[in-house]
């Protein structure tokens, strides 16, 4: 159990049975009455930022998350990705729903971070930034390089980015996998 007060960034704690992560926090003093912490918290299974607030000192479970390191091996069908641990070398196959919204990072060979909690999984975490390769894009207008405009971009994994027009097909750019922006050309 940890207080209101301990409260950081990156913290994951359990709240009615769901297990959250504390992406923002702010402690408040009014002048009447007693002191709370205000605090955006998202859920670490489905993703969902709710506002939440606690009273100053309230005691709360913290959430022991087991990280470990596992290799993309290949994707069988539309729906199941076969993982392999890099230290047993153990496989497991996962599906869409378990994987979240970073399945369409994943390249054969990735390393990525398997989340568990008292032995359940919870998600897969991808590496924060991606290099891809573009597959399809329109071509580059000339005289439009100037004006900072983007496209769309299609990537080997099948992921859609805006790029800038002097992206093209056959190159291959950074990504960041949190915001799904194009970063740089590699």
């Amino acid at each position: 159990m940890i207080s209101s007060n301990d409260f950081k960034t990156g913290m994951t704690i359990v709240v009615d049975s769901n297990i959250y992560s504390i992406v923002e926090f702010l402690h408040v003093k009014p002048g009447k009455g007693s002191a709370f912490v205000r605090s955006k918290i998202k859920n670490v299974q489905t993703g969902q930022v709710i506002e939440k607030t606690f009273r100053a000192g309230e005691k709360i479970e913290q959430a022991i998350l087991d990280k470990s390191e596992m290799q993309f091996l290949y994707k069988e069908g539309e729906d199941a990705f076969t993982f392999m641990d890099n230290t047993t070398f153990d496989q497991i196959s996962l599906t869409k729903a378990q994987i979240g919204d970073g399945f369409i990072y994943l390249k054969e060979g990735m390393n990525i971070s398997v989340v568990r909690h008292n032995g359940q999984l919870i998600g897969i975490e991808v590496p924060n930034h991606v290099e891809l390769e573009v597959t399809d894009t329109p071509p580059s207008e000339k005289g439009n390089t100037s004006s900072g405009g983007t496209k769309p971009a299609t990537l080997e994994t099948g992921a859609q980015v805006n790029v800038p027009f002097f992206v093209e097909v056959g190159n291959t750019i950074r990504v960041d996998t949190r915001t799904n922006e194009y970063l740089d050309r590699v």
